[in-house]
């Protein structure tokens, strides 16, 4: 999901732009082959082999580094129950997802294993302090075969996804245990639709092929074109993102005259069904049913060349059929986020065309139940990362009374939103930081909900260094700029107009600024422009106002143009010292901080 790029902790880990390239330079050379031989049975010898060999595609999307199960509600899948009413289940964590992946491949010889993107990148301390090194490690131990890049792959720039891919210790950090050099991805990340601006080549590998005793499935991978709306500047410097269809079709005709008849789309983009149950039934033909949102028109515009695609960005969950340019359907699936579920897909493939009969692809999304036996493997990865970080993670930074929702939070104006929007105006007002008179935050930015119940030994109501961290995981420097009340006006527009207008982005406020948002109205119109307010005088939209956001906001980032029009500009602290130095200043064991009100945005659906 578009969120505020993932920047560097306490040392900033900006990495030259040039090296990053000269780095990635090498790196299709250096990238594992993917023909993998994993499948865990046997094949039929010389003999008479069947004319059809069904293979097993597992897949998953937008793990972000959530080792652990996520806590609270953002923790949860959806499903409907047969009376129609609506359960939430606990799920997901690796030590779960790979008992999960292990289980389902017993009895299928031909399993193959593929994600989504954005398998790092916003992700809890545990992953994040040491750049992701640690989910690499269990992915190459849930002998995951192919990913897609996703935006967040390039939060820090090509030269770190370059490492992930190929191994090596930090350039600034080193190597975070003694004696220990890591090892990098033994899968290949796939980012067919990134070019290098001054050669035009491709960034990294654009397609693999998985082979297993003669059947050949070929892998493409792309991003979506959007990314460098949604990263900041550094993370895509010196990089081009190109159209996702054409892509996808350019190397399915490559793969095609190379003999490779089946073929599967990684696609880092995704929709949005018509219900969150992951159970849903993405075919029905009611009213209202189905599937929207921008993968669909790239599904229609993908050549039938290409016999499913599994997707991702948007943490949705859906099993569709989308027809292709021919009118034939095809399977589009996407696996929610953090590890809470995988599609399991049957792609039956013929011998003798060497390609997949599209009328018998079956597809299914499973949950990763938290009752099942952990993978100790995983266990044993989980606490030798966490010992490394217990140092930093287990410091207490303030408490709260109750949960605090933020990515748990499904209604525009988010509890946990206006506790970061009032953190930063209360760091920022004072002249000498900036003089701030009203605070914005982007909704992505905010990674997980503030939990009452105890993650570990702290006690319940405690928030710890590591909870902090992950809610707010990009270390973003806080940016104050002047802005005119029109330019104001205009970003609270921007919100649910432009590239924002089939899916509003709709920021988290600070206290004083109030407006009504109808949502029975169209485009701009749906921010009712004389409401807004800032501590009950209408705004001037003459008047320069002294306006606080993090750096991604304020580059304009996530089609908040307005935004990027700052002038004046001061730099403060990071988003996360400002998020912890208010908790401080704000809660105690006796008086911990509450759940705010929400009552800034008026909403009218």
């Amino acid at each position: 999901m578009s969120a505020t790029p993932q920047k560097n902790r306490a040392t900033r880990r900006v990495l030259a732009a040039a090296a990053g390239l000269a780095t990635v330079g090498a790196l299709v050379a250096a990238m594992p082959a993917g023909a993998h031989d994993r499948g865990n049975g046997h094949g039929h010898g010389n003999g008479h082999k069947p004319r059809t060999v069904d293979v097993q595609l597992l897949s998953f999307n937008d793990l972000h580094g959530n080792l652990e199960p996520p806590a609270g509600s953002a923790g949860n899948v959806s499903e409907t129950q047969p009376d129609g009413t609506v359960k939430a289940i606990p799920a997901g964590g690796v030590e779960y997802l790979a008992t999960s992946l292990r289980t389902a491949r017993k009895g299928n010889p031909y399993s193959v294993t593929a994600a989504g993107g954005d398998m790092v990148g916003a992700s809890p301390l545990l992953s994040g302090l040491f750049h992701d090194e640690p989910t690499i490690e269990a992915l190459n131990g849930l002998d995951l075969d192919v990913t897609a890049v996703g935006n967040h792959e390039f939060d820090e720039g090509a030269a770190e996804l370059a490492r992930l891919q190929n191994g090596g210790c930090h350039p600034v950090e080193g190597c975070y245990e003694k004696g220990k050099k890591f090892k990098g991805a033994d899968f290949p990340y796939l980012a067919a639709n990134v070019t290098k601006e001054k050669t035009g080549r491709p960034l990294l590998k654009p397609y693999t092929v998985w082979k297993k005793n003669g059947v050949k499935i070929g892998f493409i991978g792309v991003t979506l074109e959007g990314t460098p709306d949604i990263v900041t500047a550094n993370g895509v410097k010196g990089l081009k993102f190109h159209d996702e269809v054409e892509t996808i079709n350019k190397y399915a005709r490559e793969l095609d005259r190379k003999g490779v008849k089946s073929i599967v789309a990684l696609i880092h983009e995704g929709g949005a069904p018509a219900s969150t149950s992951y159970n849903y039934d993405c075919d029905s033909p009611g009213a209202g049913d189905g599937i929207s949102g921008p993968i669909v028109d790239i599904a229609k515009g993908i050549t039938p060349k290409v016999d499913a695609l599994v997707t991702g960005h948007t943490h949705q969950a859906y099993v569709c059929t989308v027809p292709d340019p021919s009118g034939k359907p095809r399977m589009v699936t996407s696996a929610s986020s953090f590890g809470k579920l995988y599609t399991d897909t049957t792609l039956t493939y013929d011998r003798r065309t060497k390609d997949i009969v599209r009328t018998s692809v079956k597809s299914a999304n499973h949950v990763v139940t938290r009752d099942q036996a952990k993978a100790t493997d995983m266990t044993r990865l989980i606490d030798r990362w966490n010992k490394l970080a217990a140092p930093i993670a287990g410091k207490p930074q303030g408490w709260i009374s109750a949960d605090i929702n933020g990515r748990g939070s499904t209604a525009p104006e988010k509890p946990l939103g206006n506790v970061i929007a009032d953190a930063q105006l209360e760091g920022l007002s004072p002249a000498d930081k900036g003089g701030a008179e009203v605070a914005f935050m982007n909704p992505g930015g905010i990674r997980a909900d503030l939990v009452h119940k105890a993650s570990g030994s702290e006690g319940d109501g405690v928030v710890t260094y590591g909870e902090a961290f992950t809610v707010q995981p990009f270390t973003n420097m806080m940016n104050v700029v002047d802005l005119t009340g029109a330019q104001l006006v205009t970003a609270l527009q921007q919100q649910v107009s432009g590239s924002n207008e089939a899916s509003p982005k709709i920021l988290q406020v600070s206290k004083g600024l109030t407006y009504t948002l109808d949502l029975t109205k169209s485009g701009a119109d749906r921010v009712v422009a004389d409401t807004i307010k800032l501590n009950g005088e209408a705004i001037d939209p003459a008047r320069t106002y002294r306006v606080a956001m993090n750096e991604f906001l304020a580059g304009g980032g996530d089609g908040f143009a307005a935004l990027g029009e700052g002038t004046n500009k001061l730099v403060g602290a990071s988003d996360l010292d400002l998020f912890n130095a208010y908790l401080a200043a704000h809660s105690t064991a006796a008086a911990p901080l509450a759940p705010p009100a929400t009552d800034r945005i008026t909403v009218i659906q």
